[in-house]
C-alpha cells in the first residue's frame, strides 16, 4: 500500500479513492500540496542546486511566497515596478519518495514562479519557465532516489528592470503540488467540458479527455455526471482507438443529458461534476474531477453581451495581481474577500490585466458568481515589457495551449483577451507583418480556438485612432478605431467612451467593451455609454495596486475606489449606488486633495476624500454627498444646510453633489439625508471623534480552517468613548500572537508607506486604523492575539477548526 507520510505532505484537499496502477493496487493520494517546510535564500549562491549543498541556516517558511516584496523600498528602482529592485532567490525542499512510486510518474506541479525559474531534482535540472503567471510540471520521476531523502532545488529571478511596467513579485508565489499519476493516465488539463445545446428542458454535455501512453492496453474513458448534492444524472464511456501514431489523443465522449438544467447565474453559480475514469485492461489507473456550469454566452452589436439569454451590462474592473500587504503572493481566502467586496459594491466581472491569474482565482470565481475576461499577457513583444530568458514570439503556442486548457471549463470565463495597448507600435505587436497586430492577432486567435472554439476573444487597444494617430493635432478630429480593434471578435477599448459613436460610424458592426475606464470620471464612462448595445466596462485601478507609481514615495497606483485594504474611499459608494441603483445610497466625502496627471495619453488622477469630521476649529469645508437618490439634505449638528438636487443630465456631475463652505465650527455631527418622491430613502451621519478610549476589534474570517493556508483579516480601529474612530490616533501598534497561527503582515493601509509588511510585529496605526494578517498552522486550535499602543490594549481569542 502507498504511504504518505504526513509530516511530509499536507493534503489541502482530501481525495480517498482506491486506483489500481502499475498492476498494484494502492490507496492512491494522486495531488498533494507541497507548500509546507521550503527553506528560502535570497541571492545566488554558488551550488545551490547540488544535493550536498548546505541549507541549514537558511529561514524555513511556507508558499506562496513573493520574495520581491520583503525587500526594502528603493527609489532608485524606479515607480513602475513598485519602487523594489530586481532580485533573485532559491528554495529548497527535502522530502522521501516512497519505494511504492516506483513505475509511477512522480510531478512537480507549480502554479507560478516568477519571473522566469529553473527546478531541480538532486542537482538535475528537470524544468525551466519563462513566464510566471502561467503554470508548469516538473518530472521528477528518473532522477528520484527512492526510500531515501531527495533535494528539489527552486531558482526563481524578478527578470530584467523593464521586465514589466508594474509590479510583479518574485518567487514561488502560487501553490505548488505534488502529483503521482500512472504511465496511462489523463493528460494536464486534459478534461475538456463543453455543453452543445441547452434549453430550460434539456442540456447535452460533451467530455472530451486528453489520454496519454494508451498504445499498450485495452484503455476505455468513462465520464460520470452529478450535480452539485453529488446526485448521479448520467453516464457515458468510449474506448480508445489505437489505430494513431499519436502518443497520447483526445477522445471525445457520447453526449451526456441533465434534465431541466440548472443555469449559471451570478447570483446563483450553480456548477455540475464530472468524473473522468480512465481503465487499462479492465483496471482503473487514473481519475479526475471537473466542475463545469450550464450556460450561454451571446454578442451581438445590437446587444453587446448576453447570459442564457438575459442582456447583462460588464461592471468590472481591471487591476494587477497584487494582494495588498501580501504582495502577489496568492492565498485562496485573499482572492475571495475581494471577489465579496467587489459583489457587496455590485461590480460583477474582473479583468485579469495583462496576464492571467491564479488557477484558483477563476474556481472562486465560479463559485461566487464573478465574470471573467481572462488575459493572456500586455504586449507581443520580445523585449520591452517581457522577463522572461526565451523569446515570447517563440513561446506564444505553448503559453497559450496552457492558459487555455487550464481556464476552460470555468464558466465564470467569458472572453479570452490576447493582450494590451500593444498596437501603437510594431516591436509591441507581433510579427512584423505592417498591419498593426492583426495578422499576429488571427494567429493567436487559430491556436486558441484549437483548444476552445466556444468563447471570443479581443485585445485590449491604446487609446489611439487607425494609423496609430495618438498625439497629432488631427486626433480631435479623427475617429477612426484603430485598426487592429476593428479586427477583434469583441472590440475593446482602452478609454476614450465619448469617441464611441463616432467608431461606431466608422464601424457600425463593433462588439463594443470599454476594457479600461478612469476612475477619476467617477460615473461619466458608465453613464456616457450606450449601454444598451454595448458589452461594459472595467475601471482600471478601481483597487489599489502597488507599482505603476508616479512619483516618489508613492507605492503604486492610488486612483481607487478602495484602498489595497480594500476598504472603500466614500466615492465607492457611489459606484455602489450606480451598479446596484435599486439600493439608495448616500455617503458623505470630505475633500483632503487631489491630483491630476496626463497617464498615456489619457488624464488621470483622483479627489481625495474622507468620512471623519474632525477639522480645524471654525474650518471652512469643501463636501461632497455622492448619491443615487433625487436630492440630498446636509445638516450641521442638526441644522438644515438646504437640499440640493441630483442632477443626472450631466454625466459629470450625476450623483456627486457639492457643498462649499460647510462650516466646522467646533465639530459636532454632520448629516446628509437623501430623498426620492419626497421621502427619505437613505441617510449617512459623521460625526467628530474624541479621545481614543479603546482598541475595537473585527474578525473577517468566521469559519478560520486549520489547513496552514487559511487567513484570517482583522481589522483594528482606536474609538472614542462613541465608537467613532479616531482620525488622528498614530501610534504605534504592537502586536504579540500565541496559538496555531502566524503573523502574516501589518497594514496600516499607507500606499505611501515606507515600512514593510512582512517579519515585524509593530507598526504605526494610521488614521486610527490597522490591519493584521494571521495565518492558520495544519494543527486546529486556539489563538490570541494581543494588541497594544503605549495608551491602549486589548486582546482576543480565536479557533481554527479542521476542514
Amino acid at each position: 500500500m502507498l504511504s504518505l507520510p504526513l509530516l511530509l505532505f499536507a493534503q489541502y484537499e482530501q481525495q480517498k479513492e482506491q486506483l489500481i496502477l502499475d498492476n498494484k493496487a494502492f490507496n492512491f493520494q494522486s495531488r498533494m500540496l507541497f507548500n509546507f517546510d521550503w527553506k528560502f535564500c535570497l541571492g545566488n549562491p554558488d551550488g545551490v542546486s547540488s544535493i550536498d549543498f548546505d541549507d541549514s541556516h537558511w529561514r524555513t517558511l511556507d508558499l506562496p511566497h513573493d520574495f520581491q516584496f520583503e525587500q526594502p523600498w528603493d527609489e532608485s528602482a524606479g515607480g513602475a515596478r513598485g519602487f523594489k529592485a530586481p532580485c533573485e532567490g532559491w528554495y529548497r525542499k527535502t522530502f522521501k519518495a516512497d519505494e511504492d512510486w516506483k513505475g509511477l510518474q512522480v510531478l512537480l506541479d507549480f502554479g507560478g514562479i516568477m519571473y522566469y525559474s529553473d527546478v531541480y531534482v538532486n542537482g538535475v535540472k528537470v524544468a525551466s519557465s519563462e513566464y510566471g503567471y502561467l503554470g508548469f510540471e516538473a518530472d521528477l520521476s528518473r532522477h528520484l532516489r527512492y526510500g531515501a531523502d531527495n533535494i528539489i532545488a527552486v531558482y526563481a529571478n524578478s527578470g530584467k528592470p523593464k521586465a514589466s511596467r508594474w509590479y510583479t513579485g518574485a518567487g514561488i508565489y502560487r501553490d505548488v503540488y505534488l502529483r503521482l499519476q500512472n504511465p496511462t493516465h489523463i493528460g494536464r488539463h486534459g478534461i475538456f467540458i463543453t455543453t452543445p445545446t441547452i434549453s430550460d428542458d434539456k442540456a447535452e454535455v460533451q467530455v472530451q479527455a486528453d489520454v496519454v501512453g494508451f498504445k499498450k492496453h485495452k484503455t476505455i474513458v468513462r465520464a460520470i455526471l452529478k450535480d452539485a448534492t453529488g446526485t448521479l444524472l448520467d453516464s457515458t464511456s468510449i474506448e480508445v482507438p489505437t489505430l494513431t501514431k499519436h502518443q497520447h489523443d483526445e477522445i471525445v465522449l457520447p453526449l451526456m443529458a441533465i434534465e431541466k438544467p440548472i443555469r449559471w447565474e451570478l447570483d446563483n453559480p450553480y456548477l455540475y461534476n464530472i468524473e473522468v475514469e480512465l481503465y487499462a485492461d479492465d483496471m482503473l489507473v487514473d481519475k479526475q474531477t471537473e466542475t463545469f456550469g450550464v450556460r450561454t454566452l451571446e454578442y451581438n452589436t445590437e446587444f453587446g453581451f448576453k447570459l442564457n439569454g438575459h442582456k447583462v451590462f460588464l461592471k468590472g474592473m481591471a487591476n494587477h495581481h497584487d494582494m495588498g500587504a501580501l504582495g502577489t503572493a496568492a492565498f485562496d481566502r485573499a482572492i475571495e474577500r475581494q471577489f465579496q467586496q467587489m459583489k457587496a459594491f455590485g461590480f460583477n466581472c474582473l479583468r485579469c490585466s495583462h496576464n492571467p491569474y491564479s488557477e484558483s482565482l477563476t474556481r472562486i470565481a465560479d463559485r461566487m458568481g464573478i465574470l471573467i475576461v481572462d488575459e493572456l499577457i500586455d504586449k507581443w513583444s520580445d523585449d520591452e515589457y517581457w522577463g522572461g530568458r526565451e523569446p515570447f514570439m517563440q513561446l506564444w503556442p505553448s503559453l497559450i495551449q496552457e492558459w487555455i486548457t487550464r481556464d476552460r471549463n470555468c464558466p465564470s470565463v467569458i472572453m479570452w483577451s490576447l493582450g494590451n495597448e500593444l498596437q501603437t507600435r510594431t516591436n509591441w505587436s507581433g510579427y512584423n507583418t505592417n498591419d498593426w497586430g492583426i495578422t499576429t492577432y488571427r494567429l493567436f486567435d487559430v491556436m486558441v480556438k484549437r483548444y476552445d472554439p466556444t468563447r471570443k476573444t479581443t485585445v485590449a487597444q491604446f487609446p489611439a485612432r487607425a494609423g496609430a494617430i495618438r498625439e497629432e493635432k488631427e486626433f480631435k478630429t479623427y475617429f477612426a478605431p484603430p485598426e487592429l480593434g476593428v479586427a477583434t471578435e469583441v472590440n475593446s477599448f482602452n478609454y476614450q467612451w465619448d469617441c464611441y459613436p463616432k467608431y461606431f460610424e466608422y464601424a457600425p458592426n463593433l462588439i463594443l467593451f470599454q476594457s479600461e475606464a478612469v476612475t477619476n470620471q467617477l460615473q461619466a464612462p458608465f453613464y456616457g455609454m450606450d449601454r444598451k448595445r454595448t458589452v461594459g466596462l472595467a475601471y482600471w485601478g478601481a483597487i489599489e495596486y502597488w507599482g505603476e507609481s508616479n512619483k516618489w514615495p508613492k507605492k503604486g497606483w492610488n486612483y481607487s475606489f478602495f484602498s489595497h485594504t480594500l476598504r472603500p474611499y466614500p466615492q465607492a459608494w457611489l459606484i455602489k449606488g450606480m451598479f446596484q441603483p435599486q439600493e439608495p445610497v448616500v455617503r458623505i466625502g470630505v475633500m483632503t486633495g487631489g491630483e491630476s496627471l496626463n497617464w498615456n495619453d489619457v488624464k488621470v488622477g483622483q479627489k481625495t476624500y474622507n468620512s471623519y469630521w474632525n477639522c480645524p476649529k471654525d474650518s471652512k469645508q469643501q463636501v461632497v454627498t455622492f448619491t443615487n437618490a433625487e436630492e440630498v439634505e446636509l445638516l450641521a449638528n442638526g441644522k438644515s444646510l438646504g437640499r440640493q438636487a441630483n442632477d443626472t443630465t450631466d454625466v459629470f456631475k450625476r450623483g456627486v453633489i457639492i457643498w462649499q463652505d460647510v462650516p466646522y465650527g467646533n465639530g459636532g455631527t454632520l448629516t446628509a439625508i437623501a430623498y426620492t418622491g419626497g421621502k427619505e430613502v437613505a441617510r449617512h451621519k459623521i460625526e467628530t471623534a474624541g479621545k481614543a478610549v479603546t482598541l475595537k476589534i473585527e474578525t473577517e474570517t468566521p469559519n478560520w480552517n486549520a489547513n496552514g493556508m487559511d487567513l484570517q483579516y482583522i481589522n483594528i480601529y482606536a474609538v472614542d468613548k462613541k465608537g467613532c474612530v479616531v482620525p488622528d490616533y498614530n501610534e504605534v501598534l504592537q502586536v504579540t500572537l500565541s496559538g496555531e497561527a502566524s503573523l502574516v503582515a501589518l497594514d496600516n493601509a499607507d500606499h505611501f508607506t515606507d515600512e514593510l509588511f512582512y517579519n515585524i510585529s509593530a507598526k504605526r496605526m494610521r488614521e486610527g486604523y490597522m490591519q493584521v494578517i494571521l495565518r492558520s498552522t495544519r494543527q486546529s486550535g486556539g489563538v490570541t492575539l494581543q494588541i497594544q499602543t503605549p495608551s491602549l490594549k486589548k486582546s482576543i481569542k480565536l479557533q481554527t477548526s479542521e476542514l
